[in-house]
């Protein structure tokens, strides 16, 4: 299947983070698992797809054209697609895959995070979510979610539209498991 791994794209985080994301990106290709991603050479993004060519795996990678400038995206996908927008590219990494892992990341993350979130509590798609909690990341994101459905501002059913887990082996069973 191809899985859509999104995450930061920033090269100034500690080194576990892309350590882990690589390990991620080898297994799944190990596993004969296609990445689907954002395009950046950086970041959890940059190394995620390093993992997966490490082991010859597939890479789509999906862009607007105004990231199109050197050293910004990754020369080595199997395919590229560009977008004009944000919105399409989105759309396009959804429709591309079959699986979603939030590695680490900033807003952009957060925000597509959300979005795919939303989508799966509106039963507009259905597959497997899993936030990569490298180094504890998302624990406050996990606690987040609690406090929301506590306070009633979403169902408590939704604490179960997502996965929080740290070790890609269980990732990937999860994923290749789910119904």
């Amino acid at each position: 299947m191809n899985i859509c791994i999104y995450g930061a794209s920033s090269a100034q985080l500690e080194q576990i983070y892309y350590d882990k994301t690589e390990e991620l990106g080898k297994m799944m290709a190990k596993r004969g698992h296609g990445l689907v991603f954002g395009g950046g050479a950086t970041g959890m993004m940059g190394s995620a797809a390093r993992g997966v060519a490490c082991e010859g795996g597939y890479i789509l990678g999906i862009a607007p054209r105004f990231f199109d400038k050197p050293g910004v995206l990754y020369q080595n996908c199997s395919e590229f697609i560009f977008t004009d927008t944000m919105r399409e590219r989105k759309k396009l990494l959804e429709e591309s895959s079959d699986a979603t892992i939030v590695t680490p990341g900033g807003i952009g993350t957060y925000e597509e995070f959300f979005e795919i979130l939303t989508l799966k509590s509106l039963q507009r798609l259905d597959r497997p979510i899993v936030l990569y909690n490298i180094n504890g990341y998302y624990d406050g994101m996990e606690v987040l979610l609690r406090h929301t459905a506590d306070e009633k501002f979403m169902d408590p059913s939704n604490l179960k539209l997502c996965e929080f887990m740290d070790d890609p082996e269980e990732i990937l069973s999860y994923i290749e498991n789910y119904r």
